[in-house]
This record gives structure tokens, sequence and C-alpha cells, in this order.
């Protein structure tokens, strides 16, 4: 056999592979109740339960296709005869759930793929007596590459490449050309060479002129998420081939339109998901599993889309409806922000930051590829530079994610929430500080000393345990107070309270709050900001991610909240990190939903109330910056130098990213 068709045989069967993963993840989520179908069992050896986040994810392409599948049939009901065609089917289910539905009035399917695949999906078929019996008995036996032949089934073994063969086995199998056809592909087309997935779609809208296209694929190769997809399949040997050339929703619907389809509709998930899925079962879905992985799950759908093109005036009427509200874009700066990796191997998802000290950063939890632990760690800049080191630990802080330490005024600081589960949320207010253990000059001892840990001992009403909440230090009559808002905990999925610390009396406090408080969130920031605080962005109850701006301000009686309308409309985001330098508010990171590329830094002038969003110059780091679940710190007061710690992320089932290093963001063209 020459070496490209053995290499050509290797791809094939690599992809191949993807449908038995794929059926397995499809299981798991019926399983767990995301959604109803009782056949896809008997196409798996063995249920396996896979992740919340993959159930989540499998759960939205189910329902996308569903949601186009069942539209078609509601436009055709009238119709004498309708088909649905599917490329690249696997072992889908949809034929016998469909058919037990009574939903298959008047319609065949068809299925093609490659005739490995349609021979032990036949024998898998044909050995249980459920599946066998949804089929028409009666009739003969298949011949050629048909390998299941029922009255309102057929399964076909052609290479869907093989446009010639194809044509000639649909029509052999009963395919009627002027019927109105769904064609369906779920993540098919990709694995082919883009001439040849071009060929496909321009070949059907050539035979099939009354047909729905829809198409579910990934898009956004090149930013961290979707360099790590990428690489995800590259290992399977299943490169996605039409990323490079349609790289997002714009360019898939161009695609069809150059290749013949009169009109298209293409939505990445998340606007599938929060325009098209009823609010109430969104909050049914969300309250199947414990969840925190909610990064992940955007990112994750902002790098698929669901697509349906059009032939024909009657298949018009079954496109997808477009977004109804258009995404905010960001306001890009024409400067970039230059990045610089530093030579400290640190990594960490959820961890929290506290500048104890000039040069002395306090690393507490999170999560690392050695599990987690309770293990707190200590950033030093000495003469040599950055170096990371554990320290020994008088206390237990305990293993806690998506918690807060937070720098006092007169040294050290509080380490309050976070979980070690989706269920187990950590307990305790905190106060930890170092005890120098070597030479008395920060900037230059070797030696950062014990970590301290004290459990305090509260009085007054505490917060409920909780995580993903902010927390800042405030002023108030010559006092300090340390201020919890919002969050999350096991049964809340938002919180929308507010609650004073008295650091100094130990002492947990009623303190009157005028104005209309921000409404309930989570994975925020707060910034302490002219003796209150200034709150950014966060997820709503509806899971939706925000882009207000609220200051806290001190007054005679208390304090008082301010909402700041600023212009241009900051991107709604989350899982970012703040910091207020003079008037300025700098935003970092984070994930947002429907703009290209990933957040930046985002510069709020607090006075004028303007905004401006600054790309970051990544080429001198060599491998995917995933700013979420990370922390930062200010290297020196007045230092126009940020050190981002940690971040990465659970990326779907393409494996968990971890940022390497530190890196230092030179912030000087945002503070000019």
């Amino acid at each position: 056999m020459p070496t490209t068709n053995r290499k050509r045989q290797g791809r094939d069967t690599a992809v191949q592979g993807t449908n038995d993963s794929s059926v397995v993840s499809k299981v798991s989520a019926a399983a767990q109740g995301y959604f109803q179908d009782a056949f896809l069992q008997h196409f798996v050896c063995k249920v396996a339960r896979r992740a919340p986040l993959i159930n989540r994810g499998y759960y939205v392409r189910w329902r996308a296709v569903d949601h186009c599948v069942k539209k078609f049939l509601q436009v055709t009901e009238n119709c004498p005869k309708r088909q649905i065609l599917s490329l690249g089917a696997g072992f889908d289910s949809a034929y016998f759930r469909l058919h037990a539905e009574e939903a298959l009035d008047r319609a065949v399917v068809f299925e093609v793929d490659f005739p490995d695949v349609c021979r032990r999906k036949a024998a898998l078929i044909n050995a249980n007596i459920s599946l066998r019996g949804l089929l028409d008995p009666h009739l003969p036996s298949p011949t050629g590459p048909v390998y299941v032949h029922s009255g309102q089934y057929r399964l076909l073994g052609v290479d869907v490449r093989e446009e010639a063969q194809v044509e000639e086995a649909l029509s052999a199998a009963g395919l009627d050309w002027a019927a109105p056809t769904l064609i369906l592909s779920e993540v098919v087309l990709t694995y082919m060479e883009t001439q040849w997935s071009d060929a496909v779609i321009c070949w059907a809208t050539k035979l099939l002129p009354q047909s729905l296209f829809v198409m579910y694929e990934q898009i956004h190769p090149r930013d961290p998420f979707g360099r790590i997809m990428q690489d995800h399949f590259l290992k399977l040997n299943s490169t996605l081939h039409a990323l490079q050339q349609y790289p997002d929703t714009a360019a898939q619907r161009h695609r069809f339109l150059d290749q013949g389809w009169e009109q298209c509709v293409c939505l990445d998930m998340n606007a599938f998901y929060f325009g098209l899925v009823p609010e109430e079962e969104r909050s049914r879905v969300e309250s199947l599993e414990p969840f925190d992985e909610y990064e992940e799950w955007h990112q994750k759908c902002s790098h698929y889309f669901i697509l349906t093109a059009s032939r024909g005036s009657l298949m018009a009427e079954a496109l997808l409806p477009h977004p109804p509200v258009p995404s905010i874009l960001p306001s890009w700066s024409t400067s970039a922000l230059s990045l610089r990796p530093l030579p400290v191997c640190v990594e960490g998802l959820g961890t929290a930051s506290t500048s104890l000290s000039t040069g002395r950063v306090l690393l507490t939890g999170g999560s690392s590829r050695g599990g987690r632990g309770p293990v707190s760690r200590v950033l030093l800049r000495g003469q040599g530079g950055w170096r990371c080191v554990s320290v020994e630990t008088a206390g237990d802080l305990g293993v806690r994610l998506y918690h807060t330490a937070t720098s006092l005024p007169g040294g050290g600081g509080l380490v309050f929430g976070g979980r070690s589960s989706p269920l187990k949320p950590a307990r305790g207010l905190f106060r930890v500080s170092l005890v120098p253990g070597g030479p008395q000059d920060p900037l230059h001892s070797e030696d950062p000393g014990k970590l301290c840990v004290e459990e305090m001992v509260c009085t007054g009403e505490a917060p409920l345990p909780r995580w993903r909440h902010s927390a800042a230090t405030v002023r108030h009559k010559g006092e300090d107070f340390l201020f919890v808002f919002g969050g999350k905990n096991e049964s809340q999925p938002v919180l929308s309270d507010g609650y004073f610390l008295c650091v100094e009396r130990q002492h947990w406090r009623e303190m009157p709050v005028e104005g209309a408080a921000p409404e309930a969130r989570h994975s925020h920031s707060a910034c302490s900001y002219q003796g209150g605080l200034v709150l950014f962005g966060g997820v709503d109850s509806g899971g939706v991610p925000l882009g207000d701006t609220a200051v806290l301000r001190p007054t005679d009686r208390g304090f008082c909240w301010e909402r700041i309308d600023v212009q241009p409309p900051p991107v709604p985001r989350y899982s970012h990190t703040a910091h207020v330098i003079g008037e300025r508010l700098l935003v970092v990171g984070g994930v947002w939903l429907h703009s290209d590329g990933v957040p930046g830094v985002l510069m709020i002038h607090l006075s004028t109330r303007c905004s401006v969003e600054f790309r970051m110059d990544t080429t001198a780091v060599p491998w995917p910056l995933m700013l979420h679940s990370f922390c930062s710190e200010l290297t020196n007061p007045g230092d126009p130098e940020l050190l981002l710690i940690g971040g990465g992320g659970n990326c779907f089932s393409f494996g968990t990213h971890f940022n390497l290093q530190p890196v230092t963001v030179d912030l000087r063209a945002a503070l000019r």
C-alpha cells in the first residue's frame, strides 16, 4: 500500500475512534438526566459517567441538533415526503428516538458513514431486540453498501468524500432528490481536508434543491483554548482542517453562501444556549449536578457553533433565528501591553494571592498537577530576581479554592471562604502573617520565614460560607473593615449580601449602606478605593457575565453604593483580577462570551468614566496564556508592572492546562 494511502487510512481510523468516545459521553449525559434517549445505551459496551462539564457540553450539542431537527420536521409536517440525511452518523440513535416519539411520519432517515463503522452499527442493531423491533422485519436483506434497509431507515457504508459513490448509493437506497431534506453533519466535515468538505457542501446544494444543512463544529483556533483544542485532536491524529480557513461564525456563514446556499445562520453555542434554550430548561439542567467550571463551560461553548443553511423558500422557515441582542464589542487601544514570563515554576488554579510586604507575595490554596492541598508558597524578589518557595506553616488553612486573601493596612492578610469541592465550602476566617526567619531586609532575604496562621474568633453575624466572592478593605471613622460581597455556595448559585468585619475588634458589624446594592453575582472583583471600594463584573443569577461598575463610598453614617456609567460600555466578563492605581481601575484577563479574541487589560478611568481595552502581546510567552482562575499582584506600589500568577483550566475533554510560570505585564501604556 502506498505511503499516502496508509497515512489516509490511519487518519480515517483515528476519526472513527472519535465516534466511540462521543457516544460514551452522550450516554453519560442521558444517564444523568440532561436529555431523554433510551436507545443510546445500546451502542456502548459499558456506561461510564463523565465529568459534569462534559455532560453539559454534550447536552448543549444534543439540544442544538435536536432543535434543528424538530424545526425541520415541524416546517415539513404537511409535505407528502421528507428525508433526513446524516453524514458521518456514527452510532447516533436519532432514528430510533424519533421513531419511538412518533415524529417520523412520512419521513425516511438515511445515515452514511465509513463501512467499518456501519458494519459495527448494523451488528449492534441486529443483536438488540429493542433496536431491531423498530425496523421493518418484512423487507429483503440489504445488499451492497446498504447495511440496514428498513421502511424509514437506511444505513449506508460509503466514504462521504467519494461524491459519485455517495450519490449512486443514496439513489439506489431510495433517496428522493426533490423531496425536502435535512442534511446533518455533527463534527464530520472538519476532519476532511477543506477541499473535500467544501465539495460536500457544494454537492449537497446542487443535488438537493429543497434542503436544510445543519452543522455542528469547532471555531476560534488561535486563542489559548483553541490552541489546546487543536493540539488534542492532533494527538488523536484527527486534525481539524476547517478551522484555519473558516475560523469563526462569519467565515462559516460566508463559506455556505459562497457554495450556493441561499441563506445561512451560524451561532456559537453561548448564543444558542442563552438565546434559544428557555430559562426554565437552563435552570433544570444547571441543577442536575454540582458544578463550578463556569469558565471552561463558556469557553467550550464559544468554540463550537450550530449552523443552518437553506435552499428553497420552505427550508428558509427552518433556519435558526438570529441572536436577539448583538454583543458588546471591545474598544481596543492601538497600543498593546508587553508580557514577559519569569523563570520561576509556579502553577495553580483557584489560588489566592496577597502582598505581605514589598517583594513578598503569599500564595494560598488552589490546585495543581499534584492535586489540591493546604501548601502555601511565597514568591520572593531578591537581587537575583523572583523565586518561589514553600513555607513552613504554623496553623492550617486547609484545602481551599476560589477563596480570597486580602492585604491588611497594618501588615499581614486575611484569608476567607473558598471550597474543596462544589459541595464542601471551606469554613473559618484566618489571619496570616510572615514571621521573619532570616535577615530582616525583605528585598535581600533568602528566607521567607514562617507563615503564622491564626483562626479569628469573631463576634456578630458572620457571612455564610462561600466562594467566588470578593473581599477588600474599606475604612470608616478611623477603623479598617474587611468587606465581603457576593459569591456562591453549595445551595445558592449567587449571593447578594455584603458584610463588614471590624478587623481590630474582630466583630462582624452591621453598617448603614445607602443606594441600590449591585445585583447578586460571583467571580467578580473588588478593589479598595478612596476609603471604599470599586466593584466590577462577575456572573449573575442566570449565569450571564456582567460588565457593570459600582463604587462603595464612605459617608458620615456608613457607606453608599453608586453605579458608574462607563463609556464605551465594557464587555461583560468574570474570573478576572483588578487593581486600582490612582484613578484608574485595571481589569485583567477573565472570560467573556461573544467577542472574538480573549480579554486583555481593561482600563476604566474612575473620574472621567471612560474605558479602553488593551491587548496583551504574548509573543514572548511560549505557551498558551489562559487568564482565568489566576491571581495577580502589583510588584511595587507605584510601579507600573503587574505580576500574573497561575491560571488555566480544564479545557472540556481536551485536557487541563496550567500556565507554567508567572508573567509580568508592563502597564505603562494603560497608565498614560
